[in-house]
């Protein structure tokens, strides 16, 4: 395995269904969406530049999220810009407990206005297994977070706590695509190197029935990694041979919290689904 720093920030999953007293111009909103998007893609890739921004010494997490929080505030109002980074933040929280229990020390946990979030590292620990473990932390507690707030939700039915519900709950969902350097593509390590390709597959196919900028960008630089890993593996670049060694047991594990999180997440994300289709 590589032992460059590694990123493990969520990815906003495109526009934020904010409240309807919050909401941009249509315009914009559609053209800030994808940008969210393929930002955070870039910054899970870019590792070599946003190694420098710590050593300005000038970006704190505390600080960071303040400005993120005034940036997301110019889109969506300040309440739901405050959300988001909130649940933003405890789903780095996941990944940055979780090295700790895994014996890797985070550098830092960094957020940056409209690419998302990031908690850099030396290594992903020193087996796949923690590596899916780490990398699954982070949509276990932020799903828990989010799922916290949906009694809030129901019991006020205010359309702000749905739409904060919904994108949390979307993304996390967006972090579970089975493609590295997303989660999903950490929990794929712990499982066997074919299913990298049917992840990889399935995102090609998803690509050539509703081609996009965003999945287009997915399917070039997770083929550019995946190429990576399948080399890394091969060659034995990680230091120990083994490192992808997983018990059954521990396989069958990851597999039941990955496809059992995705199930939980997209009945979350229909619960709380808002039509505005009579709102146009």
């Amino acid at each position: 395995m590589d032992q460059s720093s590694q990123w493990l920030p969520p990815a906003p999953p495109g526009p934020l269904p904010a409240p309807s007293h919050e909401r941009a111009p249509g315009g914009l909103r559609r053209a800030i969406g994808p940008l969210l998007v393929i930002g955070a893609l870039a910054l899970k890739f870019g590792k070599g530049a946003l190694l420098l921004l710590p050593k300005l010494k000038v970006l704190t997490t505390a600080g960071s999220m303040l400005v993120s929080v005034a940036a997301y505030s110019l889109i969506w109002g300040w309440r739901f810009a405050a959300g988001f980074v909130a649940l933003l933040f405890i789903h780095e929280m996941g990944h940055f407990v979780q090295m700790r229990r895994e014996g890797v020390k985070p550098s830092f946990m960094l957020f940056i206005p409209f690419l998302g979030a990031a908690v850099g590292a030396r290594s992903l620990g020193g087996s796949a297994l923690a590596e899916a473990r780490i990398g699954l932390a982070g949509p276990i507690v932020g799903s828990l977070a989010t799922a916290a707030l949906l009694p809030v939700a129901w019991a006020t039915g205010d359309e702000f706590w749905r739409a904060l519900v919904f994108t949390g709950f979307l993304l996390n969902l967006f972090n579970l695509l089975p493609i590295v350097p997303l989660d999903g593509g950490r929990a794929m390590a712990a499982m066997a190197p074919w299913m990298w390709f049917v992840g990889f597959g399935a995102s090609v196919t998803l690509m050539l029935l509703w081609p996009n900028p965003i999945l287009i960008l997915i399917v070039l630089l997770g083929g550019l990694e995946l190429y990576r890993r399948w080399k890394s593996r091969r060659e034995g670049m990680d230091g120990n041979p083994a490192y992808y060694a997983v018990r059954p047991a521990h396989r069958l594990a990851v597999g039941i919290v990955y496809v059992g999180l995705i199930v939980a997440l997209a009945a979350g994300m229909d619960a709380t689904f808002l039509d505005r289709s009579d709102r146009i």
